[in-house]
């Protein structure tokens, strides 16, 4: 005989599962599986894992349902990791700079179920000139005309279609890669160092950094001045927003100077707050640093590696606090562990949503969990890896022959599985590297450096449904 316990204790019950679980109990009977779909456990369970949907509706995506959309999006990105290296399309795009090349997404789609989703990047083609390419096709979408000044920085918000430029006389500019002239213009006074676009909760903005140690913010797409404060005496080295911008995170790698964390909405709101709000994380000589996937306020360091001491790792969580009108905020020690037991200097390193943490010695890629214990190891010889890109599904591992090791977390076990290698296809002369690896789910790019011949994308794109 079937019992029928009151809707809202279960629902409450159902609250505290995982989205394996929900699909697991929908089908004990007609009941549980109308309150297992609920849109209410769904949507928690989407913003959960993927922020972007507090800010996004489904009517965006085409999907009558939260449940759905997980489905959909949880098929959309482990698409690569059902994929066989014969279900990607090779592709060589020519870079005509010679000294370096940016190269970033500005715009990235899901593989769909009925056909071929595609991905196109933006890139500085010459010093002076930038382009879109649809990289599945290895054709150019689009050219900017030629600028007076070389192009020194670039970034791209690929949610909006944008690219930021900055060129050697500081000016940026904002670029909707349709039209042939800027949507805006702005002149710097200090030489830039680092930039970067993102979109918060108030809005987009661009992030710039200047060789005094400035941090400015300014609204896109007028890129009117925000808000501006001195962080460091020097330059910022290294700059990294939280998954969901709620912090920004800077580095000035010298030895007296700690790293710092900002309370974006301090700066975003700077009449709403008489100073910006910031910490400083007591954490020495720290060299890499990597937020964790779906979690806001927890951020890895990583030390730089000074015989005789070890590389040390340092997980830091985030937190406000009030004390009375003042909002504070402090970065509380929740673990480190330091690599003295093993060959090699950790040069790249990442973090998956289960706290564990991936990183390369060049002859070896280990797997650490937040107490220092090794899980797993692959070990890499004769060839050496170069570059790792980590994201919440994948692990591409980049080695110095120019192949591209495909990895997937597990879904319900913190190790990661190796899923297959893509050959590099071209002829790779001593000179060569690898000096940048992006991807999305359905392409992987390797940005490859030659000296002194040119530089060219390797990109490599799934076109098939697997």
């Amino acid at each position: 005989m079937e019992t029928n316990l009151p809707s809202l204790p279960m629902m409450e019950i159902f609250s505290y599962l995982d989205a394996y679980s929900l699909l697991q109990v929908a089908q004990v009977n007609k009941n549980w599986n109308e309150l297992a779909s609920s849109d209410v456990l769904w949507r928690k369970l989407c913003q959960k894992r993927w922020f972007f949907c507090d800010m996004v509706t489904l009517q965006l995506h085409g999907k009558e349902t939260w449940k759905q959309f997980f489905i959909y999006r949880t098929w959309q990105e482990h698409a690569k990791t059902r994929a066989k290296p014969e279900d990607f399309t090779y592709k060589e795009i020519p870079v005509e700079f010679e000294f370096r090349a940016y190269a970033y997404y500005i715009s990235k789609h899901g593989l769909t179920r009925n056909g071929q989703g595609k991905s196109a990047v933006c890139m500085v083609t010459s010093m002076n000139r930038i382009s879109t390419w649809d990289i599945h096709e290895g054709v150019m979408t689009w050219e900017s005309p030629v600028q007076e000044f070389y192009i020194e920085l670039m970034t791209t918000l690929p949610e909006m279609h944008i690219v930021v430029t900055v060129d050697i006389r500081s000016t940026i500019k904002l670029w909707d890669c349709h039209n042939s002239e800027a949507l805006a213009t702005k002149r710097m006074v200090s030489s830039c160092q680092l930039l970067k676009a993102v979109i918060t909760k108030d809005g987009p903005i661009v992030l710039v950094s200047d060789i005094s140690g400035n941090l400015y913010i300014f609204r896109i797409p007028d890129l009117h001045l925000i808000s501006e404060v001195n962080v460091f005496p020097y330059s910022i080295d290294e700059l990294h927003c939280s998954p969901q911008n709620k912090w920004v995170f800077l580095i000035m790698k010298h030895p007296h100077v700690l790293t710092k964390v900002f309370y974006m909405n301090s700066l975003l709101r700077p009449s709403e707050f008489s100073d910006p709000v910031s910490t400083i994380l007591e954490f020495s000589l720290c060299k890499r640093a990597f937020w964790t996937p779906r979690r806001e306020d927890r951020i890895t360091l990583m030390s730089r590696n000074i015989p005789p001491s070890p590389t040390k790792f340092g997980i830091f969580d985030m937190k406000l606090e009030e004390i009375g009108n003042k909002v504070t905020v402090q970065g509380h020690l929740t673990a480190s562990f330091s690599l003295a037991d093993y060959e090699g200097t950790p040069e790249c390193f990442g973090v998956s949503d289960k706290d564990v943490f991936v990183c390369s010695t060049g002859s070896s890629l280990l797997l650490f969990n937040i107490n220092g214990l090794c899980l797993q190891t692959f070990q890499y010889c004769p060839e050496m890896i170069v570059r790792l890109c980590v994201d919440p599904v994948h692990v591409i591992v980049i080695c110095n022959n120019g192949s591209l090791d495909v990895y997937a977390w597990e879904e319900r076990s913190p190790l990661l599985r190796k899923c297959y290698r893509l050959q590099n296809r071209s002829y790779l002369p001593p000179s060569s590297f690898i000096n940048k690896a992006l991807c999305d789910d359905v392409s992987i790019i390797g940005v490859m450096t030659n000296s002194p011949a040119p530089c060219y994308l390797m990109a490599y794109t799934l076109n098939i449904c697997s």
